[in-house]
């Protein structure tokens, strides 16, 4: 079984930059792709960025791309994104997400264990 625990979320002015954390628990991490989906209110949940077991793809959303960074440690069972440039249209609820895939790849992963989110809000 695997938990995740996203961290990190917060109020931040345009143009700043924030770094949100995904803790997990249970022993297969590094074997585990990962990926950072978010929600505004009124919308569906969207993809951000994903990145397979060893960190070595990476996948993002073309409305955050150059501006997201997702990286991984495994020694620590952790993931990050770092972001920058905050737009107010970045505000919404992130979610972690990951799904035991042990492949190269990032797309079409079926993501089937989620964390419970948190909050992200730019003002302009």
């Amino acid at each position: 079984q695997v938990q995740l625990v996203e961290s990190g979320g917060g109020l931040v002015q345009a143009g700043g930059s924030l770094r949100l954390s995904c803790a997990a628990s249970g022993p297969t991490f590094s074997s585990l792709a990962m990926g950072w989906f978010r929600q505004a209110p009124g919308k569906e949940r969207a993809f951000v960025a994903g990145i397979n077991w060893s960190g070595g793809s990476t996948l993002y959303a073309d409305s955050v791309k150059g501006r997201f960074f997702i990286s991984r440690d495994n020694t620590k069972k952790a993931m990050y994104l770092q972001m920058n440039s905050l737009k107010p249209e970045d505000t919404a609820l992130y979610y972690c997400a990951a799904a035991i895939m042990y492949t190269e790849t990032v797309r079409g992963v079926p993501y089937n264990y989620w964390g419970q989110g948190t909050q992200v809000t730019v003002s302009s």
